[in-house]
């Protein structure tokens, strides 16, 4: 008798089909070892590991699949269901107030930062996306920005006549032309070969970046300028997202909260071992701007806002500027 039974629960086992395992095609374009391509990993094994193996999460860095460019229509066309683009990138699609993000020194610190991306403000950009087949799942931290450059850096005035690689944001445009240099758009992948041939001379962005792309084997000078921001926004394709059954949306959603507290704690850790990493190669001369020379060029940027409220609206940077005032 219980060998009957083990044969007709065998026999129910094979009839009763699998579960479909979820495949999610995870796309960025930064190295595995940086802030983001660390929390991507993260997030992979806590979802793979919570869902049972009910999802597979593929990750694919370093612009494998896709560029700056092309990776949200990527997503959109649902080629991908993941990506981590910076908040620069969601400009063009008709969400500039995401630009907001690429004013320079408007956030005072980092828990400033958080409070704004986890709070009101934060989730009515995420529901912005919406309209565009896309759901807004987190807001991941790279830190703040560095000039870099061929020449040394010390003032604004320095930068002026200054060809540099920036981002596709209309404000990151303003922002150069107001201190007198010209902003070269350029994909993340494509940077290193631009200052390297000279292309460019110089641009801005995160020491995790400039060091895990190597720019700095092509740069004679980075100034700590810590002028601007570089954050992420984690989403998905939203037909996806939706569709997924609510038990395992769930599981996902928890995997994306924790992944991102990992984020953000491995952010500042990582930008430091790149500094020192820098450091020791002693091939670039690092210069860190003291308080009066920051106080300095945080008055000349900004005397700019005022050029930034017809790009992303003059109720979203008074919202920003205020809720960093605390008010």
């Amino acid at each position: 008798m219980p060998y009957l039974i083990a044969i007709l629960l065998l026999a129910w086992t094979l009839a009763v089909p699998a579960a479909d395992v979820v495949k999610i095609r995870f796309s960025h374009v930064v190295a595995p070892d940086t802030p983001k391509g660390l929390a991507a990993q993260r997030f992979k094994e806590l979802a793979e590991k919570r869902s049972n193996g009910r999802v597979q999460v593929q990750i694919y860095p370093n612009s494998q699949l896709y560029k700056d460019k092309e990776e949200i229509e990527a997503l959109q066309l649902g080629a991908v269901q993941m990506l981590a683009p910076s908040l620069s990138k969601f400009g063009p699609l008709g969400t500039r107030e995401f630009e907001v993000f690429d004013v320079p020194y408007i956030f005072p610190d980092k828990a400033t930062l958080y409070r704004i991306m986890d709070g009101k403000i934060g989730k009515e950009l995420l529901a912005k996306l919406e309209s565009k087949g896309i759901r807004g799942l987190a807001f991941w931290d790279n830190g703040y920005k560095q000039i870099h450059a061929n020449k040394s850096i010390k003032t604004v005035a320095d930068l002026k006549g200054l060809k540099l690689r920036i981002q596709s944001s209309k404000i990151l445009e303003a922002q150069m032309r107001g201190m007198g240099a010209s902003p070269q758009v350029l994909a993340f992948g494509e940077v290193y070969t631009a200052l390297q041939t000279g292309t460019v001379d110089g641009g801005e962005n995160t020491l995790s970046n400039i060091f895990t792309q190597k720019m700095h084997e092509v740069q004679k000078h980075i100034t700590l300028s810590n002028h601007g921001y570089i954050g992420y926004g984690v989403i998905a394709n939203k037909k996806f997202w939706d569709g997924l059954p609510a038990d395992l949306r769930a599981v996902l959603e928890q995997a994306m909260k924790d992944a991102t507290v990992y984020e953000r704690e491995v952010a500042q850790q990582e930008n430091d071992r790149a500094l020192a990493g820098i450091r020791a190669l002693k091939k670039t001369e690092i210069y860190q701007l003291n308080d009066a020379e920051r106080g300095a060029w945080q008055k000349v940027f900004r005397a700019l806002y005022p050029n930034f409220e017809s790009i992303v609206g003059r109720e979203t940077l008074a919202a920003f500027q205020n809720a960093t005032a605390g008010k």
